[in-house]
């Protein structure tokens, strides 16, 4: 009786202090992730290793996301959510500080993919884990809440590990993080509740979400935004020096960072009430700031603003696509996050290969027009789709 008394308080008041403490597992998620990109002349030099091989200790990550988020979140549904949580920190923490104590670079590729595989779990199912400790009314806004660590791990965390690597060293950075993520599963041991999986069935089976077409119609607003997004940030510095922004990249993800985190408190308090709009409106804000890019290139404040506007657009990506996705079923929205999170991973990829051969060929500024072109159908599509995104 005590625990579904408990359990009706969380449901009626938004509990922000557990979702912020679930914001920040996706914090050290994303940092786990992109951590090695920014001290990779030091774990090239260390490890005597080669530009490409150095790459690919986020490389592999991704692909470790993108492979087994489906089948892994499938064969997990019925594990008790809170100990699934607590087992895929405990995967992050030795990913990391395993990482940073051994000396063999096929070692390292092998505890960058363990990592990889948590990450592939992680994403969807605590956004869905997120969702059953509120009222359906608050989903969206759990989601924003949830995802917001992944911006503040992109504009606050990675500035700040990069300095810590810059000064003590890649190892040290490396077990440093591995340490918070144990704190991290250590004060979710004592404040998450306890809440069991789920049985899979064949109306919530991976293969029966992608015969609704809203699901299929959500997934093409995932690779059209994401591939728009991503093929001209991971190329960030190229478009940069291209325009010849003041203040070079450091001020470009200063003003990128400040758009995305307004952008993120906006898709706390209105994604459940606007999902379409807001979606619209993220696909029309990178048009506008790719054509300020076009038009006025680095001119002094046009250039910043850009990157202000583009922050605002990029900000609640993860968390308008998840949430759309996981109105489309009542059961298993691990499972359909999981199919969206593969997709979004998979879109990355695309995105930085696509830009690659782009960028081998044109300026950085074709990467500008990538994006436009990407993004038009995404705004026709996100206005027609009433039903998807309800």
């Amino acid at each position: 009786m005590s625990n579904l008394k408990s359990s009706n308080v969380i449901k009626n008041a938004f509990p922000w202090l557990l979702m912020i403490l679930m914001s920040s597992v996706t914090f050290v998620g994303i940092l786990s992730e992109l951590m090695p990109s920014g001290v990779l002349p030091q774990i090239m030099e260390d490890l005597e290793i080669s530009e490409v091989q150095t790459g690919n200790l986020v490389g592999y990550y991704a692909i470790a996301s993108a492979i087994f988020a489906i089948p892994l979140i499938t064969l997990t549904m019925h594990f008790n959510r809170k100990y699934l949580l607590l087992t895929l920190l405990g995967g992050f923490a030795i990913s990391n500080i395993v990482s940073g104590l051994v000396h063999e670079y096929t070692i390292v590729i092998a505890l960058r993919v363990l990592g990889g595989i948590c990450a592939g779990v992680m994403w969807p199912m605590i956004a869905a884990y997120g969702m059953r400790l509120v009222d359906e009314q608050h989903h969206g806004k759990a989601i924003a809440v949830i995802m917001a660590g992944t911006t503040l791990g992109i504009s606050l965390g990675m500035p700040i590990m990069t300095s810590i690597g810059n000064q003590f060293g890649w190892r040290n950075e490396f077990i440093g993080l591995g340490g918070f993520i144990l704190l991290i599963a250590a004060v979710s041991y004592f404040a998450l509740p306890s809440t069991p999986g789920e049985k899979l069935t064949k109306s919530s089976s991976p293969f029966a979400l992608l015969k609704i077409p809203e699901v299929i119609i959500i997934l093409v607003l995932t690779l059209l935004g994401v591939i728009a997004h991503y093929g001209v940030y991971v190329y960030i510095t190229s478009l940069v020096e291209e325009i010849q922004l003041a203040g070079g990249v450091e001020s470009a993800l200063l003003f990128f960072g400040i758009g995305s985190m307004i952008s993120v408190l906006i898709a706390i308090k209105y994604t459940d009430q606007y999902l379409r709009l807001l979606t619209v409106a993220m696909f029309a804000l990178i048009i506008i700031s790719m054509l300020i890019f076009l038009l006025f290139g680095g001119a002094t404040g046009f250039g910043h603003f850009a990157f202000f506007l583009w922050g605002v657009s990029f900000g609640p990506l993860v968390t308008l696509l998840q949430a759309a996705v996981s109105r489309q079923v009542e059961t298993a929205k691990d499972v359909a996050t999981s199919v969206q999170s593969s997709v979004f991973n998979l879109s990355i990829m695309i995105a930085s290969s696509v830009a690659g051969l782009l960028l081998g060929i044109y300026s950085p500024m074709s990467l500008v027009y990538f994006a436009i072109a990407l993004s038009i159908p995404g705004i026709i599509i996100s206005l027609l789709a009433k039903k998807a995104l309800n």
